[in-house]
């Protein structure tokens, strides 16, 4: 052994991060130089007299060429060869039991339904799977287990589910990317807009069954080692609605209504309270959806009084605007128009930003909190309102660009 062997062998005992096993391997080497035969190497290190033996050989068998390392590349390789000498050889390992064609099999299994194998479920749990595997295919059987770890490795989880949502107007509507492109390219534009012309850009929508619930009990609250308790009956004190309004560039919800109730009158009353609250003679451009209510024709008449229209609107069912939804929504939709509606195309209400934010108020002040009336429930939500309003709102990044499936 030479001088810098000795040394690196005594840096790998004396260091904390050498694996256990190649630090006992060097512990054997050492105590070999320092003439310890196997007997009393074996009761020092805790090893078996054969084991002892091999380490023993294997250094000996490969010494001529750790001093061709150490003469011809230097101390880096050396230590590399030393680590790889006193390692375990790589071994092939068992032949595994289920073949690949056999693993290809469970994963097409689990993702067919399991209705279509004659069982009478919607969803297929690990145990089942391997009692259907063994089923169809004789002599093969796998345990629950394995089928749970197999599935785990190809990331299939048959067991999770999400909710989505097919949209109509994506195979019927030819205007379909052009509306989804005009609602992006709203968003996109909103905060330039906003600062440099004073253009509001507002997502509208309804909140509608608000339920005013009053646990029978008082919480208890959080403790260490212990998570918070709610109590789980409850008692009802009816609902109320909320019509939001959210203000794309800065992130605020404007002139809140509180209402019962979402007639053509309620969203007439909403709208309106929104233009005021920006000033009348500035430039909107609301975002919402198809509800009937959000191209009523009291609405249009509104919205002609205030943009100055002067021609005939014509009468509801007969003839000209008003005639039908679809003449007042495209009405409503004229860009050239001060106060501009753009809509989602049908199931497509998630492009409405202010759906966002319903999902803030559910999570911070409706899921937890208990109400003991309507009244009650009204002021937390005018209050939740006012403090993410100063604390809070900021501007969305929007990042949906219309490709489905990608955002």
């Amino acid at each position: 052994m030479t001088e810098k062997q000795l040394a690196l062998l005594e840096e790998f005992v004396a260091a904390r991060s050498t694996p256990s096993g190649l630090q006992v391997r060097c512990r054997i080497i050492l105590l070999a130089r320092q003439g310890h035969n196997n007997e009393a190497i074996e009761a020092i290190v805790g090893l078996g007299h054969d084991a002892v033996g091999t380490w023993r050989r294997r250094w000996r068998d490969n010494w001529p060429r750790l001093i061709n390392i150490e003469c011809g590349e230097g101390v880096p390789a050396l230590k590399k060869a030393i680590v790889e000498l006193l390692s375990d050889i790589k071994r092939s390992g068992r032949r595994p039991r289920i073949t690949q064609t056999q693993q290809a099999d469970l994963a097409s299994k689990a993702c067919e339904d399991p209705q279509d194998s004659g069982r009478p479920i919607s969803q297929w749990s690990s145990d089942e799977l391997a009692h259907e595997m063994s089923r169809i295919r004789q002599a093969f059987t796998i345990s629950g287990r394995w089928v749970r770890e197999l599935l785990a490795r190809m990331d299939i989880r048959p067991h999770h589910h999400q909710y989505w949502l097919f949209s109509k107007d994506k195979t019927k509507d030819p205007m379909f990317e052009v509306k989804v492109d005009a609602i992006c390219t709203a968003y996109a534009e909103a905060i330039e807009l906003y600062c440099r012309d004073g253009v509001h850009t507002i997502c509208v929508d309804e909140m509608t069954g608000i339920q005013a619930l009053q646990r029978i009990a008082p919480d208890l609250p959080v403790r260490r080692h212990d998570v918070a308790c709610l109590e789980y009956e409850y008692q009802r004190h009816g609902t109320t609605g909320l019509f939001g309004n959210l203000h794309v560039a800065t992130g605020q919800i404007w002139a809140p209504l509180l209402r019962d109730t979402r007639g053509e009158l309620d969203m007439l009353e909403n709208i309106n309270n929104v233009i005021s609250q920006g000033g009348e003679d500035a430039t909107y451009r609301f975002v919402m959806d198809n509800l009937n209510t959000h191209c009523s024709e009291t609405l249009v008449k509104m919205i002609a009084t205030m943009i100055g229209f002067e021609g005939d609107l014509g009468l509801k069912g007969r003839k000209g605007i008003l005639q039908s939804t679809a003449s007042r929504r495209e009405f409503l939709s004229d860009p050239s128009h001060r106060i501009r509606f753009i809509f989602t195309p049908r199931h497509c209400s998630w492009l409405n930003q202010i759906e966002i934010w319903f999902g803030t108020l559910r999570r911070k002040l409706l899921r937890r909190m208990s109400f003991t009336s309507i009244e009650h429930l009204e002021d937390r939500i005018l209050a939740f309102i006012e403090y993410y309003n100063s604390t809070l709102a900021r501007p969305y990044k929007w990042t949906y660009q219309g490709t489905l499936l990608a955002a």
